[in-house]
């Protein structure tokens, strides 16, 4: 079961989430906070597998709840209004798991939760077409990866959480070519996992 907390200062958005997300035999709320303080509160007191943050809130705002929760075992995903794209860059770099609007359709938001849980790094197409374009770059100084065309494509379908089928489906290639591309871009970028890359990816803004 996927113990999910919800924070949100609107009573009604949470209130909806709740009742959807309850009718999933998967995933059961366990908590709502209306502020961020109240948030990081109820991460350290229920441990919840995955927290849904929305990012204008009172007293601590999201970036400063993911700030409170650096360490925690709880994989945040963000679920906030469509506002600014340069919102997408800070959450990633702060910890977020990943980054989706609140104009999400519930089916994909329930498969979200579960991507997120699942160690994936799901991002909404706007949020991934703002990181990988560079909003918020990588950081100065940094050293460009010597990643080829391919190897890009293949770490951007990665930063979508897609697996290695949907990505050799994707690209039109065989399932044993993904992993070796695959492994080629976990050894250039110098991580042990594809979740490594991923969040290498979109807090660098790589594509």
């Amino acid at each position: 079961m996927i113990r999910v907390l919800i924070a949100d200062d609107h009573p009604v958005v949470r209130q909806g989430l709740r009742t959807f997300l309850d009718l999933q035999d998967d995933i059961t709320v366990v908590g709502e906070a209306g502020d961020g303080a109240r948030a990081v509160e109820l991460v350290r007191e229920l441990a919840p597998d995955v927290l849904l943050l929305d990012l204008r809130m009172p007293v601590l705002d999201g970036l400063g709840t993911l700030g409170e929760l650096t360490g925690a075992a709880t994989r945040v995903l963000v679920l906030t209004s469509v506002g600014d794209k340069a919102d997408v860059s800070p959450a990633m770099r702060a910890g977020a798991s990943g980054f989706l609007y609140k104009d999400v359709d519930p089916v994909a938001l329930v498969r979200a939760v579960r991507a997120v849980h699942g160690g994936q790094v799901l991002l909404a197409p706007e949020a991934a077409e703002a990181m990988l374009a560079g909003d918020g770059g990588a950081p100065a100084g940094a050293s460009p990866v010597p990643l080829t065309d391919r190897e890009r494509e293949v770490l951007r379908l990665i930063a979508a959480g897609r697996s290695n089928r949907e990505i050799a489906r994707s690209l039109a290639v065989a399932e044993k070519t993904v992993k070796t591309h695959v492994s080629n871009v976990l050894m250039k970028l110098g991580v042990q996992d594809r979740t490594q890359a991923a969040l290498y990816a979109v807090r660098n803004g790589l594509a």
